[in-house]
């Protein structure tokens, strides 16, 4: 696996845990930073550069790798150590940083960054997104081909932490699923997930153009006595305001992306409503009414134009809308929702509510994924 960890770095600071080599893309040494020793790395007109204390250059090239010594030494990076080699390459506005490692040390710095640190009693939840986060990565190896890299570390595909975010408990469910994958009809899943449902799912459709699979189906995700599993989970029930001023800040922003309103011409927003609900109760769209004109904002662009007043996404598509008006104007606009994130697939907490209740993880992905079968891809 090849993570991108970052991009477009002007400086990236690189230490080592205990003796590392620096080979180029043809694999001849090109240096040596010693254990315990500290360098950054920064972009040049050749490529990339390794300084160490003092400027005094260690190593440069297009393409540096760095490789540990010893198995067990790893390379950190601002930081933050990781397991496997760091490449270091020069991209078009500084420093491109990668991870390269092999899957299941991939795993085991991602099972704990996705699912937080969790009791033994909840291990068949840590094994089902062990499975889960295999069948989305090799899914979608190569995704940023392009840009030196596989997957990035970020949300944008899974969160990878490295080294300092594993827990035992989160290696010891990435050891027990190894090879394991979900597939349907003999082939990978579209393996989506998220945090918090709210107490049901979305169809992949509701969420992502083109994701009309027979498995990523909407469902009640409650238990007998009709209590959400995720009801555990600190984004269950939310809410959100806006002031006026903040609401009109935020779709100055951020209509533009999505719409050929300019920001100049959200002068007054006049009216926000939900413009319809999905089959499992989302926004299927917002109208925006402003000064001289309204903007019909769809589905999945919904959480990226009613951003909160800090800038981030809205938490999910599940919220009803209350508004305070004066002067023709929104004053006040208020969401109150349940869930975080586009709730498509497996439900994270939900699938900790299940572990806790004696569920074991077949079962959990079969609900979350009904018609799929785990299978042994390695």
């Amino acid at each position: 696996m090849r993570i991108g960890l970052l991009t477009g770095a002007s400086s990236v600071a690189i230490a080592a845990t205990g003796g590392v080599r620096v080979t180029g893309p043809d694999g001849a040494a090109l240096g040596a930073l010693a254990a315990g020793s500290d360098a950054r790395a920064v972009a040049v007109p050749s490529g990339v550069a390794i300084q160490t204390a003092g400027g005094i250059g260690a190593a440069s090239g297009d393409q540096l790798t760095l490789l540990p010594a010893d198995s067990g030494d790893y390379v950190r990076v601002n930081g933050r150590p990781y397991r496997g080699e760091i490449v270091l390459l020069r991209d078009r506005t500084g420093v491109t940083v990668v991870n390269r490692v092999p899957m299941e040390a991939y795993l085991d710095g991602v099972v704990s960054s996705e699912m937080g640190r969790r009791d033994s009693v909840e291990i068949e939840a840590l094994r089902a997104q062990a499975i889960v986060s295999r069948t989305y990565a090799l899914r979608n190896l190569g995704r940023w081909r392009a840009e030196g890299f596989d997957l990035l570390a970020g949300i944008s595909d899974q969160v990878y932490g490295g080294v300092l975010n594993e827990t035992g408990l989160g290696n010891a469910a990435v050891a027990d699923t190894r090879g394991r994958v979900l597939t349907y009809n003999g082939e990978l899943i579209e393996a989506f997930f998220f945090s918090t449902c709210g107490g049901r799912t979305a169809s992949g459709l509701e969420i992502f153009r083109g994701a009309d699979r027979p498995y990523l189906r909407s469902i009640d995700d409650v238990d007998a006595g009709g209590r959400a599993w995720c009801s555990i989970s600190p984004r269950f029930r939310w809410r959100e305001s806006w002031t006026g001023d903040e609401l009109r800040a935020v779709l100055r922003r951020s209509l533009p992306a999505v719409s050929r309103i300019a920001a100049e011409q959200v002068t007054a927003v006049r009216d926000v409503r939900v413009n319809g609900r999905t089959g499992s109760g989302r926004a299927a769209g917002l109208t925006v009414t402003l000064a001289t004109t309204s903007v019909e904002v769809d589905g999945p662009q919904v959480r990226q134009v009613l951003r909160t007043a800090a800038g981030e996404p809205l938490r999910s598509n599940a919220f009803t809308l209350s508004m305070s008006s004066a002067g023709g104007r929104v004053s006040r606009l208020v969401a109150d929702g349940g869930g975080a994130g586009p709730g498509v697939g497996f439900c994270q907490w939900g699938a900790v509510g299940r572990a806790r209740a004696g569920q074991n993880h077949p079962e959990i992905l079969a609900a979350y994924y009904p018609g799929t079968a785990i299978t042994v891809y390695y």
